[in-house]
């Protein structure tokens, strides 16, 4: 196991710069997401620390050691593709032992340690089949097992599950965490899928166009998103935004969208006269007595909770609610909303105020 450390690392093509000082520091043993819209910079990031991509200034270190010019087979890391890259005509026990016999590891090791980390993945039973005899989830297994029997300082995970069917992906995030818990090294996982990095990570870095939004824990950024990006980012569905500016009404302050909508703020949230961005998540507006009345535009059912997609003006407004919503889209509702869950943004510069 060990910690890794990008320090100021930029990454240019030519003399455009995709990569803008990127700093993140990675505690020994932890899960660390990387997420972002796609063109971030994120599996540019993660390749440059497997060693597959140059660094132009910058450096990174892993256990310690600064890794910049160290070939990728000594770096001791080992790296998950979004495809499998299973050799078709090996077996499930020779694909997983392949990186061990090319080291020239004695054959008694290597079974060993295949042995081993089958067990850990329940391959066990699957170790002479070929790959075109196995499902997707069993494939990625088997790709995770060859990982795992280097016994790398550092597991790098390049949107593993993007190949996958959304159950099979739910099932699969799961094992990857178990496999965390079990193993205690240090992962670094890349996705642009939030609904991961949320359930999966200890640790999520966001970021966009080459840059890092904010780093912190999942639910950190859920309450506390720094900026519009990562509060629209985190978060699904995503948070609503509105435009407008701070009001007062009488001893109290309130939000007046540009189509006149208004809205409750907490108390003493921003100044009177303030340009800012309202935002507030679909799971924290409810349906009763004293809320703000909405045109229903959409409803979408989804069992245990109902969507409902309304329109103020020229705003549209997401709930999620638990009630079951008997109305019809140009049926009038009214929205509560939970005030102590209101963010508010800059509208200069989308910061969070």
């Amino acid at each position: 196991m060990a910690n890794v450390t990008i320090d100021n690392v930029v990454k240019r093509y030519g003399a455009a710069e995709i990569m803008h000082g990127v700093n993140v520091d990675i505690d020994d043993g932890e899960f660390v997401v990387l997420v972002g819209p796609s063109g971030c910079g994120k599996s540019t990031l993660l390749r440059m620390i497997a060693g597959l991509e140059e660094i132009s200034s910058g450096q990174i270190r892993i256990g310690g050691r600064v890794v910049n010019d160290v070939p990728p087979k000594e770096r001791d890391i080992a790296m998950v593709f979004q495809s499998y890259a299973l050799y078709p005509h090996k077996t499930v026990a020779e694909n997983m032992g392949f990186p061990l016999k090319m080291a020239k590891r004695p054959q008694a090791e290597i079974d060993s340690k295949v042995g081993k980390a089958a067990q850990i993945l329940d391959l066990s039973h699957l170790l002479k089949r070929y790959p075109k005899q196995l499902s997707g989830g069993q494939r990625q297994r088997v790709a995770m097992g060859r990982a795992i029997v280097r016994d790398p300082q550092v597991f790098l995970f390049d949107e593993p599950l993007s190949n996958l069917d959304a159950k099979l992906r739910v099932t699969m995030r799961v094992e990857i965490k178990e496999l965390h818990q079990r193993l205690k090294t240090t992962i670094i996982y890349v996705t642009h899928d939030q609904i991961e990095a949320m359930t999966m990570a200890d640790k999520i870095v966001v970021m966009r166009d080459g840059r890092v939004e904010q780093i912190g824990a999942p639910l950190d950024l859920y309450d506390r998103p720094q900026n519009v990006f990562v509060a629209g980012f985190i978060g699904s569905p995503a948070m609503n935004f509105i435009h407008g500016r701070i009001q007062s009404q009488g001893a109290a302050l309130q939000f007046v969208a540009e189509s006149g909508l208004v809205l409750p703020v907490p108390p003493g949230s921003a100044e009177e006269g303030r340009a800012v961005i309202y935002g507030i998540r679909p799971e924290d507006i409810e349906i009763g007595p004293g809320g703000i009345p909405v045109r229903v535009a959409v409803i979408e059912p989804m069992g245990a909770e109902t969507q409902v997609f309304a329109k103020v003006g020229n705003d549209m407004i997401d709930a999620i609610v638990r009630q079951r919503i008997a109305a019809r889209p140009g049926d009038e509702l009214p929205f509560r909303i939970d005030v102590s869950k209101v963010h508010l943004f800059d509208r200069a510069t989308e910061k969070r105020i």
